[in-house]
């Protein structure tokens, strides 16, 4: 991995607000790093009494049933962390096999999704970010200018694995280091730039209409993020880059999060891409599940 210096991306200044969720605000006060890494030791842990305790009580806070998971029982996990990133039956999912479809690329529901207005994304409603922040690229973010996005939070509930929403061969990921607020969308609403202060992994890649981005935030005690290209991504302080050359299939794994989570789609003027009206925000999505076309030749 080639380390690169910060780019010079401006993010705007962030002190909150009178009417700002007490929620919200409790979360610039914790600090947020070491209360990842803390939990990250936690959920790594295979001790027999840690995991059974964070993975029965996890199960049963949130309602979670393993009737679409290949293991099928609680004591079959090694860690809290194997539990939460606990994979699929085989035939779970459908792969929608519209021409020039644009798939969910994982469980969850949608929090915005549209075109990018000049240079921005709409991340709340009156809230909207630039899209060359996301990127931590200044270059990226004028090459989609234009073009169209979507936004799908990861419930804790939820199947946490990201898979692609088209086919594409991956060219670079971009390791960008930041803050770990909860993206949901109280978060959402009341923290500025939220996805662009996040950490996240950005992974671009080369399709038949263009570069388009996928973009794997993380969140609130997030412990890590995950690809099948770079393995574990290890913190730093720094912007990192690695270049790849891997060929993926609408449908096929790209990675997974360790904890609370967003992935944000990215798509090019050129795509032309197509929301499905029924697709809106606060919609409920599956992995796989059609969102829109790309109607580039």
């Amino acid at each position: 991995m080639v380390e690169l210096p910060t780019r010079p991306y401006y993010i705007t200044p962030y002190f909150g607000s009178l009417i700002m969720n007490v929620f919200t605000t409790l979360q610039q006060l914790v600090p947020q790093q070491k209360l990842s890494k803390v939990a990250g030791r936690l959920a790594a842990s295979r001790h027999p009494y840690v995991k059974r305790t964070f993975i029965r009580s996890f199960a049963k806070a949130y309602n979670i049933s393993l009737d679409e998971y290949e293991r099928q029982s609680l004591n079959a996990y090694e860690s809290f962390n194997d539990f939460f990133t606990r994979e699929l039956k085989e035939d779970a999912r459908t792969i929608d096999a519209t021409a020039n479809g644009i798939v969910s690329p994982a469980d969850g529901i949608i929090s915005q999704l549209g075109q990018i207005e000049d240079h921005k994304l709409l991340q709340a409603k009156g809230r909207h970010y630039d899209v060359g922040q996301l990127l931590a690229d200044s270059e990226d973010g004028s090459y989609f200018a234009d073009g169209s996005f979507a936004t799908i939070y990861l419930a804790p509930s939820n199947y946490h694995r990201v898979h692609m929403p088209f086919t594409g061969t991956l060219t670079k990921t971009r390791y960008v280091p930041g803050t770990l607020f909860s993206v949901n969308n109280t978060t959402a609403a009341n923290v500025p730039d939220l996805f662009a202060r996040n950490e996240r992994l950005v992974c671009m890649f080369d399709t038949k209409y263009g570069k388009a981005a996928v973009v794997m935030v993380g969140a609130m005690i997030v412990a890590g993020i995950e690809t099948v290209a770079t393995g574990k991504i290890a913190r730093t302080d720094d912007i990192f880059e690695s270049d790849h050359d891997m060929q993926f299939a609408a449908g096929e794994e790209l990675g997974r999060f360790y904890l609370g989570s967003t992935a944000i789609v990215v798509l090019p003027k050129a795509a032309k891409a197509d929301w499905l009206d029924s697709m809106q925000a606060n919609s409920v999505v599956q992995m796989g599940q059609l969102l829109g076309m790309a109607n580039a030749q």
